[in-house]
C-alpha cells in the first residue's frame, strides 16, 4: 500500500440500527477507525431506546435487541466513550472528518445520538461521503458507486459483513486508497 501523508484526521464510521431513521429507531451499534496507520480502533453496542424495529434492518446485522436490552451500554454513556476516544485522535483542536460509506444513513444517527445525549458533536456539521467522493473523483454513475463495484477495484473481496466495526476498517482501506489513487493522479 502506498503511503499517504494525511494533514486531517479522517474517522471511518459505520452503523447498525433498528430502523431507517433516529428518533423511532434506534442505534444499535458503533463501528469507526483512523483511516491511516497506526489505526485504531472503537466499537461499542448500545441498549436499543424502545422496541421499534423493521424486519429489513434486523435480518442485515442480526444483532439481538434482547441481548443488546440487557447487554449494550446506555446510549449516553456509549456516545460519551465514542467522543472520548476520538478526543486525542485530532490534534491542535481540530474536528475530527466523519467518513462513511452512505454517510447520510450513517451520518444521521450518530449526530442526533450526540447532539440527544450530550448536546454536541465532535465533528462538528459535516460529514464525508465515499460513494459521493469516488463518482466525482472517478467520473461514474451513482449505480456503479455500489460496493461490489468500489470493494472489488481497491481489494475487498468479501461482502460487508455488517458487523460495524468491520465495515468501518473495510471502508476506511478504500477511502485511504482511493486518496492515494487521487493524490498519484493529481500530483504525478
Amino acid at each position: 500500500m502506498d503511503k499517504l501523508t494525511l494533514t486531517e484526521t479522517y474517522i471511518s464510521v459505520d452503523v447498525e440500527t433498528s430502523g431507517p431513521y433516529p428518533g423511532e429507531y434506534s442505534l444499535l451499534s458503533i463501528g469507526a477507525c483512523t483511516l491511516a496507520a497506526p489505526r485504531e480502533t472503537f466499537y461499542v453496542e448500545l441498549k436499543p431506546v424502545n422496541r421499534n424495529q423493521t424486519p429489513e434492518a434486523l435480518s442485515v446485522h442480526r444483532l439481538s435487541m434482547d441481548r443488546l436490552a440487557a447487554d449494550g451500554l446506555e446510549p449516553a454513556q456509549a456516545v460519551a466513550r465514542f467522543k472520548d476516544w476520538l478526543a486525542p485522535l485530532a490534534p491542535g483542536g481540530q474536528e475530527p472528518i466523519f467518513v462513511a460509506f452512505n454517510a447520510p444513513f450513517d451520518w444521521m444517527f450518530v449526530n442526533y445520538y450526540f447532539h440527544r445525549y450530550l448536546g454536541d458533536n465532535p465533528f462538528g456539521h459535516a460529514a464525508l461521503d465515499i460513494k459521493a467522493y469516488y463518482m466525482g473523483f472517478s467520473d461514474v454513475s451513482w449505480a456503479e458507486t455500489a460496493m461490489r463495484y468500489i470493494g472489488k477495484r481497491y481489494g475487498v473481496k468479501h461482502p460487508l459483513t455488517h458487523n460495524a466495526l468491520h465495515d468501518a476498517i473495510d471502508q476506511a482501506d478504500i477511502f485511504y486508497n482511493i486518496l492515494v489513487e487521487a493524490r498519484r493522479l493529481n500530483h504525478p
